[in-house]
């Protein structure tokens, strides 16, 4: 098994997760701590934000084509992000709880598209992958009321569809809904069957083999315990900059 996997897809998740995990100690730093980053609250922040969601999001779609056993890891990860809801809710600040974040995306996504993969099997692979990523545009702003991207609002949606915490979860999140880490099933469904296409895509122009063969072990191995070190990775930094704190104090 080793010799077939894809050790580029490895180290880029690894490298994503090292960019995470700084993002959340910045994030950390800048909204628990008061540290005074102007551009990190601003577009900067933001799109780093962007690039490390993006890119975990559609890696896991990629690899859910690649790999077996889908209805038991797409449990593991759902349990995984209702584990980290728990967590949030019940020791962590208002501002830190988490509801319906990356991980319950993954895992709903991965579930998902267990019954869907016969059907989407019979659409070419690049029709489906730019048909996939053109929904994710469209429907990107979809959790504020609108369909489009970015600036582009091409549509505004109905007030009624954004009624509770359940359709929170689908995209239209109340008023009053608030989750520090939220990714709602559209519109980044859509972006993970883009990866799914994408590895589909790759195996016909037989581009597979060009993802192999890197040996950057430490990212490597990062990508392939990410799901565990997501878990440990916030205690971890929270531990240390509790005990810096309490040091410089």
């Amino acid at each position: 098994m080793k010799t077939e996997r894809l050790n580029y897809i490895d180290a880029l998740r690894g490298f994503t997760f090292i960019s995470m995990a700084l993002y959340h100690l910045m994030w950390d730093l800048v909204f628990i701590y008061g540290v005074n980053a102007v551009w990190f609250r601003g577009e900067a922040g933001y799109l780093w934000q962007q690039s490390i969601c993006r890119t975990f999001i559609l890696v896991s779609g990629f690899s859910w084509a690649l790999g077996r056993h889908h209805l038991k890891r797409g449990l593991l990860v759902s349990l995984a992000g209702i584990l980290v809801t728990a967590v949030t809710m019940f020791f962590m600040p208002e501002d830190e709880h988490i509801l319906f974040g990356v991980l319950t995306l993954i895992g709903a996504s991965m579930l998902i598209l267990i019954p869907l993969e016969k059907l989407l099997k019979r659409v070419p692979a690049d029709i489906g992958a730019w048909s996939s990523f053109v929904l994710f545009l469209v429907t990107r702003g979809i959790n504020y009321k609108f369909l489009g991207f970015e600036l582009l609002k091409f549509i505004r949606l109905p007030q009624g569809l954004y009624r509770n915490p359940v359709t929170a979860f689908f995209g239209f999140p109340p008023d009053n809904f608030y989750s520090a880490d939220y990714f709602s099933l559209l519109p980044w469904f859509f972006l993970f069957v883009t990866g799914y296409f994408l590895k589909r895509l790759f195996e016909e122009l037989g581009w597979l083999k060009y993802l192999k063969g890197t040996k950057i072990a430490p990212l490597e191995w990062i990508g392939r315990h990410c799901l565990i070190l997501y878990m440990l990775h916030q205690p971890v930094i929270y531990g240390l900059l509790s005990l810096g704190r309490r040091t410089a104090g």
